[in-house]
């Protein structure tokens, strides 16, 4: 089975995983989560979120990024493409030479995150606003608050910052969360459109709304990319 480590999106850490993991060990898949960098809104760029994926990975890996963590973890296999097996991509944002994550997101058809976003006094990190997490991210999840009120700062300087220009990328796929509130299923289907797609009925969270439904999806999607273990 497959070795996965477990990349998490703005705002998130590696505490949204932990539904996941145990459903995926179930599988036979050895899964861990990280923290990225800039949790404590010190200054840090996409290639140190890069950096600190790569110093997780331990041999072949597969990655899944989550929503804003498909940005890093698409730079992280392209710098490692001899450690870096396959790429999954959850409910995520599909990086293109050139442009940033902002770019990305401003670029959708519609914007359900407008007004959301609270920037910090220097400017340097920015969190969601408390009362519009829980309608975004978790409307599917039963402890929605609870979660919502988990959540933590972002770095902004990763987000704005030009994916670069890269090499030869892994086998790629792409999980659509159909009901996602946060970054327009539309959208998601546009960006993986060169890429292998599934898709699952949940919101912008499957891994905590539906751990057990998506553990299955990636365990088929793994051997559809044909990682070997």
């Amino acid at each position: 089975m497959a070795e996965l480590l477990l990349v998490h999106g703005s705002g998130f850490g590696a505490w949204a995983w932990a539904r996941l993991i145990p459903a995926l060990s179930a599988l036979g898949h050895s899964a861990r989560a990280l923290d990225l960098p800039g949790r404590d809104r010190s200054d840090v760029s996409l290639q140190d979120h890069a950096d600190a994926i790569l110093a997780a990975v331990r041999g072949p890996t597969v990655l899944v990024g989550h929503s804003a963590g498909g940005i890093p973890a698409t730079l992280a296999a392209a710098l490692a493409p001899d450690r870096v097996q396959a790429l999954v991509y959850l409910a995520a944002y599909i990086p293109r030479p050139g442009i940033s994550l902002a770019d990305l997101r401003r670029a959708g058809p519609s914007q359900p995150m407008r007004g959301a976003f609270q920037v910090s006094p220097d400017r340097m990190s920015y969190r969601f606003a408390p009362e519009r997490c829980a309608a975004l991210f978790f409307h599917d999840c039963p402890d929605a608050q609870a979660l919502a009120a988990r959540m933590g700062p972002e770095p902004i300087r990763p987000q704005e910052t030009p994916f670069p220009a890269h090499g030869a990328l892994p086998p790629r796929a792409a999980l659509i969360a159909r009901d996602d509130r946060a970054i327009p299923p539309d959208w998601q289907r546009a960006m993986a459109a060169d890429i292998a797609q599934e898709e699952l009925a949940s919101g912008h969270c499957p891994h905590l709304s539906m751990p057990v439904p998506l553990a299955a999806t990636i365990h088929r999607l793994i051997a559809t990319l044909s990682v070997v273990a």
